[in-house]
């Protein structure tokens, strides 16, 4: 496959997993602050600024009121993490790669893409919750239609790949801000809360409770993001379904440098989760993982998409 298709394949599944987490978050943050009370300890504590710097912003800089992160993050197109700009770069690149793809993909991004220019609602804080289900409900039909009608090949593989490294960075951006640093077992009730907002930001509540039969709080919470693999959005889950596709789409994967990368940190979060089962410092692990994974996405742009024109860098 040209370096330039895999290319785009490849950040074509980053920018709509991208916008879907986003999506997930802000729509999750949303509902649970509107379900606390500020005289609740247990209540919402993964703010509005919490998610501007998950999203890459510096401590401080930007709105930190509800209505203006909502539309910065949302609808702003001149914001590179906004919702309206993933979905736009990705839709600038199923175009290039409309040969590759299927028609029906194409027609997903085409219109979710439209839909998203025209909705400028006065008020996005009126109801925001159903911009967010249709932007996840599309993103949704987008990677049903490629399991349905997309050749199982290594153009697939690429796109899988891109979608997948996106979520577990997204994942460990999301539980390296709300999980403090200095405390390798959190168990207050403030921290309770920051758990349960941080389960349903990334849609995993109901998941976590068949799985986990400890209580929501942070320790427990940050362990099944990171390592449980039965639940599909999982740092463990996305690493392993990465080095599969990757190990897919190369002719020679034992002898592929990011194929490699990700077997071994496969490994290593394997024996993390069975060493550390009772605690760990969950936080500096997040922080190595998504260390590994900036190593991961360097190898892959060196191996498969050298020369490839205008290569794109995780914002």
């Amino acid at each position: 496959m040209l370096a330039r298709i895999a290319h785009e394949l490849f950040w074509l599944g980053r920018n709509l997993a991208r916008a879907e987490h986003t999506a997930r978050m802000l729509d999750g943050v949303f509902q649970a602050s509107l379900q606390g009370r500020p005289d609740d300890p247990a209540g919402v504590t993964l703010d509005w600024s919490s998610l501007l710097a998950i999203m890459g912003a510096p401590p401080g800089a930007g709105p930190v009121r509800r209505d203006d992160v909502l539309r910065a993050l949302t609808l702003a197109p001149d914001n590179p993490t906004s919702v309206v700009a993933c979905v736009g770069r990705a839709r600038e690149g199923a175009r290039t790669v409309r040969d590759v793809i299927s028609a029906e993909m194409w027609e997903a991004v085409n219109t979710t893409n439209m839909q998203l220019i025209e909705a400028h609602p006065p008020d996005l804080s009126a109801r925001p919750s159903s911009l967010f289900s249709y932007v996840k409900e599309r993103c949704a039909l987008f990677w049903g239609l490629t399991s349905r009608t997309m050749l199982r090949d290594e153009a697939s593989a690429f796109l899988s790949a891109g979608g997948r490294i996106e979520s577990a960075d997204m994942v460990l951006r999301m539980l390296r801000v709300a999980l403090p640093p200095d405390v390798p077992q959190p168990s207050s009730t403030a921290e309770q809360g920051q758990a349960l907002a941080l389960l349903q930001a990334v849609g995993g509540f109901q998941a976590y409770r068949r799985a986990v039969p400890a209580p929501p709080n942070a320790l427990p919470v940050a362990r099944f993001l990171v390592f449980e693999r039965t639940y599909p959005d999982s740092v463990a889950a996305s690493v392993d379904a990465v080095h599969n596709a990757l190990f897919r789409a190369d002719g020679n994967p034992r002898n592929s440098e990011p194929v490699l990368r990700l077997q071994r940190l496969s490994a290593d979060l394997e024996f993390r989760g069975r060493a550390e089962a009772d605690g760990g410092d969950v936080h500096a692990i997040c922080e190595s993982v998504q260390e590994e994974l900036v190593r991961v996405d360097r190898d892959i742009a060196d191996r498969y998409f050298a020369g490839a024109v205008g290569t794109m860098v995780a914002v």
